[in-house]
């Protein structure tokens, strides 16, 4: 590709910024809210039918029977492809369309697609709405362009990653959706800094913990057996003893940020007694049973099995030494942490587009948490992935999530570029 054409598809994206805006407030504009699984078919049929005007041939994929799947919340998936003159490699871009829910203390509305100073406001701007409508005004600008590639370009919209990615990311994986042959490069623009390259994320594993206790009157606690008094006592051995010494644990990995270097624990709920629904006066009784789910996430050099070990050593202490103490834990979620070579083809071809575009060097960077590429490596065996787009990741999950314009179009440009280098029109 010469620098006539180079500039041409820089050009071309910088003249569609309004272009770029209007589609990613249309994206927020649609309120795929997960739980429960709100407007999915809407937001893919809005990409669907975009890319079908443009050439794509378009297919929508739900993921019957997975979870939270149903007739009133399809999980609906679209997938887009376009081929180039002749065969080659494909470059697939996939963003996920659910939405954490608003949740409170919003100044703006949370699904109005406000813009305001640069920026465009609402739930999932920068997770990651504007970085779906980035990509999709790469790839029309490299059709728009009429440089010549060999090969294919790929985009998806898929479902439910913000509750783990099964009905999406996953459950298209297992349909051979993300796998060679027919893919070979996939771009995750997840919100990680338009100047770096994530090429992994730490693991994950969630686990519920109950306690056992046995029913009584709340005048005659004595009597019973208190479940949460027992939660309680996990939770001081958890402060106490785990917290510090997961402090201690270092990586390697280039996770960002700084704090997420070390192995962590989040105590994600936690539940006792009466049910927190009920309505009127609470009745007096000792808990027969306290739950709690624990979020820990761990690093490359950690053992899975150890992570978990630590856990159990202090429950199975407990059992020991503590009168009347039971428990129960299941595995709720578990993924492996996982990283990309650093010079992988995708890890070299968008620092260098990083480089072209914004005029300095890239930084290659780790996720603290999980995102698809665990099921695009653990499914689909193709570890030439990485995620990269635009928006601020402490912003994600926010009160007044935004995603700065500016941002949106370099990233586009970056997309673009790499896109082009990893499908051989550079070369030419």
């Amino acid at each position: 590709m010469t620098q006539s054409m180079s500039d041409r598809l820089l050009r071309l994206i910088g003249e569609r910024t309004d272009e770029l805006v209007e589609l990613t407030r249309d994206l927020i504009r649609i309120p795929t809210v997960n739980p429960p699984g709100d407007a999915y078919t809407d937001c893919a049929e809005l990409i669907g039918r975009r890319l079908a005007a443009r050439g794509f041939q378009v297919e929508y994929v739900r993921a019957e029977g997975v979870r939270g799947d149903s007739d009133k919340y399809p999980r609906t998936n679209v997938i887009a492809r376009i081929e180039g003159r002749g065969p080659g490699k494909c470059v697939h871009f996939n963003g996920h369309t659910d939405v954490v829910p608003a949740g409170k203390n919003w100044t703006v509305d949370p699904f109005g697609g406000e813009v305001r100073d640069g920026k465009v406001y609402g739930r999932g701007a920068c997770d990651m709405k504007g970085g779906i409508a980035a990509s999709i005004i790469a790839v029309e600008a490299i059709l728009a362009s009429g440089v010549p590639f060999d090969g294919a370009l790929e985009i998806s919209g898929t479902v439910d990653e913000e509750s783990g990615g099964y009905g999406g990311v996953g459950y298209m994986a297992q349909k051979g959706y993300f796998s060679k042959p027919r893919v070979d490069h996939v771009i995750i623009p997840e919100p990680l800094n338009v100047d770096r390259v994530c090429i992994g994320h730490r693991g994950v594993w969630w686990a519920e913990i109950e306690t056992k206790g046995r029913v009584a009157h709340g005048s005659m606690p004595f009597l019973g057996n208190c479940a949460v008094r027992h939660m309680g006592a996990v939770l001081h051995r958890i402060e106490e003893e785990l917290i510090p010494r997961l402090a201690s644990k270092r990586t390697t990995m280039p996770v960002v940020p700084e704090g997420a270097r070390q192995s962590t624990i989040n105590i994600n709920s936690l539940h006792g007694g009466q049910r927190e629904d009920r309505d009127g006066w609470p009745s007096p009784m000792v808990p027969d049973s306290c739950r709690m789910v624990i979020d820990r996430r761990y690093l490359i050099e950690e053992d899975p099995e150890e992570v978990k070990g630590e856990i159990t050593a202090i429950l199975e202490d407990l059992r020991r030494t503590r009168p009347g103490f039971d428990y129960e834990m299941r595995e709720v979620l578990a993924f492996l942490p996982t990283m990309t070579d650093a010079d992988a083809p995708v890890v070299r071809a968008v620092e260098a587009a990083i480089e072209a575009v914004l005029g300095r060097k890239a930084q290659q960077v780790v996720s603290p948490g999980t995102y698809d590429q665990k099921h695009i490596v653990r499914i689909g065996n193709l570890r030439d992935c990485i995620a990269y787009g635009p928006g601020i990741l402490d912003l994600a999950h926010q009160p007044d999530e935004y995603v700065g314009i500016a941002d949106m179009v370099h990233s586009a440009q970056v997309m673009a570029m790499a896109a082009l280098d990893l499908l051989g029109a550079t070369k030419e």
